[in-house]
């Protein structure tokens, strides 16, 4: 695509990065079949290529308004366009920069200010957010139903962990809301791989992965924290660590990308793509491993859902489910199983409309096979698809664990 950014532009920190990226798109459309909000809404605008277009546009000096906006925030970055795109455009990151520029230019409503901020200082900080899902469920029939369904509806608490320190360690993201949300999820997955021989080690000064921030206008607070996880991992990392693993894949997707994201800052460059090169999703780490030591003869009925970060961010597509199969777990087929379920990181607070419309679509998708059980592999899908209160969803290393003999 040809492409001439303005003088303003062309000053930008990734302004290189962003013309390389416009460069690449040859508008073929073929990203608008697999964009879920395209196939929502039916409009152009509302389609990769249409925001393409409109990033081009920004960047090339037109006038910036509220509607440039709001396409841009109607996208999940869900990144099924890049898995689409024959062309290898590297759209999540032509967005992060579109979306940095137009919200300089843009004044948000005060509700939308409001409501990114609150986010903002709540969701990354695991004591106030648990503070919050307390006081909820509490006063859980006092809520609207709104509400109630971002209140998990079984919380499963963890498990004690194993105290045997292995040869061989890797290092695990707690998260920020998977604590209180799904407390054991992290606790099986120390279990599982005690079994085979792993020792996880949790960092408590590694918060927030930053993707909260990076993506709620305050891209600068989220490298920061991007920042603070290298060093809190980085003592771990000279001692031998194997891996950085994480059990939700939206976190993981993010930390992969550090050293891209930091690659420009000569303090932490190196680092940070010390720490990417490190990051592994749970089932990286498990598949490679003798898993016939486990013992695992499981039977139930499954529906995988396979999250956008997972299979288009990380390019795992068919990982979890080839594990799954491997343990005799019965996986249903899932129609559509590339698209979203709206959850998307905060999308389901900031576009709550769109998103439960693609959350009821994929869960009559999920549902179809007629499974006992949903299971996923990222924290945001697992409640979103709870919160609707039909067949239990859980994060599928809790099924697993569950099965050891």
């Amino acid at each position: 695509m040809q492409t001439t950014l303005s003088e303003s532009a062309s000053h930008l920190p990734r302004a290189a990065e962003a013309e390389s990226i416009l460069r690449t798109c040859v508008h073929c459309g073929f990203c608008n079949a697999t964009c879920p909000t395209y196939q929502l809404l039916g409009d152009e605008l509302d389609g990769p290529r249409g925001r393409i277009y409109l990033i081009k546009q920004v960047l090339e000096g037109n006038e910036v308004t509220q509607k440039t906006q709001q396409h841009l925030d109607r996208c999940l970055s869900c990144r099924n366009c890049e898995t689409t795109c024959p062309s290898g455009v590297d759209y999540h990151n032509l967005l992060d920069i579109g979306r940095a520029v137009v919200d300089a230019a843009v004044p948000r409503p005060l509700g939308q200010r409001l409501l990114r901020e609150g986010l903002r200082q709540t969701v990354p900080r695991p004591d106030v957010f648990k503070g919050l899902i307390n006081s909820g469920q509490v006063f859980r029939a006092l809520l609207p139903g709104t509400l109630q369904s971002k209140l998990p509806r079984s919380v499963y608490p963890a498990k004690p962990r194993p105290t045997t320190l292995r040869e061989r360690q890797v290092l695990m993201l707690e998260g920020c809301v998977q604590p209180s949300l799904s407390p054991n999820t992290n606790a099986a997955a120390a279990r599982v791989l005690d079994r085979l021989g792993i020792s996880v080690i949790a960092t408590r000064e590694a918060g927030c992965c930053g993707a909260v921030d990076y993506h709620l206008d305050a891209q600068a607070a989220g490298l920061d924290r991007a920042r603070r996880n290298i060093d809190a991992w980085w003592p771990g990392i000279e001692k031998g660590a194997e891996a950085i693993v994480q059990t939700a894949s939206g976190c993981g997707a993010f930390i992969k990308d550090y050293g891209h994201l930091l690659a420009s800052d000569p303090a932490y460059a190196d680092k940070a793509k010390r720490v990417s090169a490190l990051a592994r999703d749970l089932v990286e780490v498990l598949r490679d491993e003798p898993l016939e030591k486990l013992g695992i003869h499981a039977s139930q009925r499954l529906a995988f859902h396979c999250p956008c970060t997972l299979q288009h961010g990380q390019k795992l597509g068919g990982a979890v489910e080839a594990l799954l199969t491997r343990f005799g777990f019965n996986l249903t087929s899932v129609p559509d199983g590339h698209l979203c379920c709206g959850s998307a990181g905060t999308y389901s607070l900031t576009q709550p409309e769109l998103s439960r419309q693609l959350r009821d679509n994929k869960l009559n998708a999920l549902e179809s096979g007629h499974p006992e059980v949903i299971v996923t592999a990222n924290i945001g899908c697992q409640s979103h698809l709870d919160g609707a209160g039909r067949t239990p969803v859980r994060h599928w290393i809790e099924l697993v664990e569950a099965a050891l003999p």
